[in-house]
């Protein structure tokens, strides 16, 4: 492996599609600017999944354009300008759609992963 490669050998590459789940997860837990969005995946992950910014704000953008996020200018901590975005009443309800998708794909691959043994399904 190239020296330069080093530090992407245990990155996670995302699901497509979930990164749109992993921001209305995050934005459960109240309206937050996109630079946040990106931070609290990445340390909710426990640093194994940072969110570059040229498939977050696209992201984001995309979710705002389905209804499922509302934004809003407000202040951020940084006393900067920021927009914020809070989860609509759709994306609540789209969230939890994803939820359980998710929970049936997370199934799913396990079955693969750890089949039962013969004889016991």
């Amino acid at each position: 492996m190239a020296p330069t490669q080093e530090p992407y050998r245990n990155r996670i590459e995302l699901l497509q599609g979930t990164l749109d789940l992993l921001i209305l997860q995050t934005l459960q837990w109240g309206p937050q600017h996109g630079h946040g969005i990106g931070q609290a995946i990445r340390a909710r992950s426990d640093e194994l999944l940072k969110v570059e910014t040229g498939s977050l704000y696209p992201a984001l953008h995309r979710l705002v354009k389905r209804g499922w996020l509302k934004p809003e200018w407000g202040v951020s901590e940084a006393n900067q300008r920021a927009k914020y975005y809070r989860l609509t009443t759709a994306g609540k309800a789209q969230l939890s759609r994803e939820q359980d998708r998710w929970s049936q794909l997370v199934d799913a691959i396990g079955r693969i992963m750890n089949p039962a043994p013969a004889g016991k399904e």
